[in-house]
């Protein structure tokens, strides 16, 4: 267990925390403390009441940028490890404390929307902000954020930004980084950033990248400004078909996406997947589905170039009705989490996933050969009760694929990561790079696969590591994320 570089104890920790901030502030409740030390890369475990890692020293929930600032002083100048969190909604190790005595600095009390701009087509929101109640707002308003993962209803602005998130959405509104104009954030030592919100600039190096994606490992991100748009839900026209095989899904998404048309929801399932989610009509076929959304002259040729290219494959046609109730019972809230948990106890029975990204030369190659190795060369197939991945971001360049097990654990809890989670997670990785693409799309790099970043980077990587190295030179931001520990 790594331990603390701090001279200073737990009790001292916590003591001093005290003339810091208000003392309901500090949690040092024992079970919130072990909840504090995982996220849901370890839900199995965590479920079962296991926390082997390092617990944490205590939670400060701050409610200010200078209860952010006052911590991370006092952090810095102790070297004391911090894990910045909002909505704990992480699946890839990010929130886990991987050093004793870690410091977990809760920004959801930072809540407020402090401005909704509708000349400039903006908004600034606090870090604990959830992206569904600005998103409410908006829409009373004719808007939306056009941000939407599966996470919406729980996840917070502070963790979208710092794991550079990805909506449903995003063929038409982007990614969360395309959607950030400004922000401030607070780093190591206590120094406030604030980068301004402008339409563009060319004023050397876009600096909000710096921030955005750092995942708690340079600063601490406090709010953030980020784009608005029209919403225009009575336009929109949903699209399902059925084809043969992935090679002509995957074919029909990128001409319509290259051809320069962007439906909002680009989507392609293998049989697997799609019997999860569509069994009533999937037919043992792999599913495709578009949503065509903005204002009617845009869903009309959209729609159009959808029919036309469809039109070149032998398909069969999906009621829309189906297509659009599937849509709308998506997302993931804290119902669900609790229903998986339940399965989880009585079923000893889970499901992962893995995302990353590829050029479209080869997205059926990694998709065959991720299937094939796990199916032929893992040693507990025999458990998994589904196998399968789907498209669900795509690009001018390529696209991703977002894998998908489920298995039945036959063995302890506490031995389920290492016999399933981990080793699945490194197939899937291993063959991303081998077809030169990256092993992370949009959950963050978090402390699994950590391991990776230097070849995922290449020489490129000299950079990252001079960024922690002047940005956070005790190392006390989220030791293990991003940045593996030696060893």
């Amino acid at each position: 267990m790594p331990k603390s570089l701090s001279k200073l104890a737990r009790p001292d920790i916590v003591e001093q925390l005290k003339g810091l901030v208000a003392g309901d502030q500090i949690v040092v409740d024992e079970q919130q403390l072990k909840e504090a030390s995982v996220d849901r890369f370890k839900k199995y475990q965590s479920v079962h009441g296991i926390f082997d890692g390092p617990i944490p020293a205590a939670i400060v929930n701050a409610r200010s940028t200078e209860d952010v600032q006052k911590v991370l002083t006092f952090a810095n100048d102790n070297k004391i490890n911090v894990v910045a969190r909002t909505g704990r909604t992480g699946t890839e190790g990010g929130l886990e404390t991987a050093i004793e005595d870690t410091i977990v600095l809760d920004g959801s009390g930072i809540n407020e929307i402090f401005e909704i701009d509708i000349e400039n087509m903006q908004a600034t929101v606090g870090c604990g902000v959830q992206l569904q109640v600005l998103e409410d707002e908006l829409r009373k308003q004719g808007l939306t954020t056009g941000h939407s993962p599966q996470s919406k209803p729980l996840a917070q602005y502070g963790g979208l930004v710092s794991t550079r998130s990805i909506g449903q959405f995003s063929t038409l509104y982007g990614a969360i980084e395309d959607m950030v104009v400004g922000l401030e954030a607070v780093f190591a030592d206590g120094s406030v950033t604030r980068i301004k919100s402008v339409p563009r600039r060319s004023a050397g190096p876009d600096i909000r990248h710096i921030v955005i994606g750092n995942e708690g490992a340079l600063c601490y991100i406090t709010e953030v400004t980020v784009k608005i748009f029209k919403y225009m839900p009575g336009n929109n026209e949903f699209h399902g078909f059925l084809v043969d095989d992935m090679t002509t899904g995957i074919s029909v998404i990128r001409e319509v996406v290259t051809n320069g048309f962007n439906p909002s929801v680009v989507r392609v399932y293998s049989p697997e997947d799609a019997r999860q989610h569509f069994a009533d009509f999937y037919d043992n076929k792999v599913v495709v589905v578009f949503v065509a959304e903005g204002p009617k002259s845009i869903v009309k040729a959209t729609s159009e170039e959808i029919t036309r290219v469809i039109d070149q494959y032998p398909h069969v046609k999906v009621d829309p009705k189906r297509i659009e109730n599937w849509f709308d019972n998506l997302n993931w809230g804290q119902d669900k989490i609790e229903a998986e948990k339940q399965v989880m106890l009585a079923q000893a029975e889970l499901g992962y996933t893995t995302e990353v990204s590829v050029d479209w030369s080869r997205t059926v190659e990694l998709y065959d050969n991720v299937m094939g190795r796990i199916r032929n060369e893992y040693p507990h197939a025999a458990d998994l009760t589904m196998l399968g991945a789907h498209s669900s971001h795509s690009y001018q360049t390529g696209t991703n694929l977002y894998f998908v097990y489920d298995y039945k654990i036959n063995c302890e809890p506490r031995e389920e990561i290492h016999k399933y989670h981990i080793p699945l997670n490194a197939i899937i990785v291993e063959e991303a790079l081998k077809a030169h693409g990256s092993i992370v799309h949009h959950h963050g790099i978090g402390k699994y696969r950590a391991p990776w970043a230097a070849e995922e980077h290449g020489s490129a990587y000299a950079i990252l590591t001079k960024l922690k190295e002047t940005f956070d030179p005790n190392g006390i931001m989220n030791k293990g994320t991003i940045f593996p520990i030696e060893g």
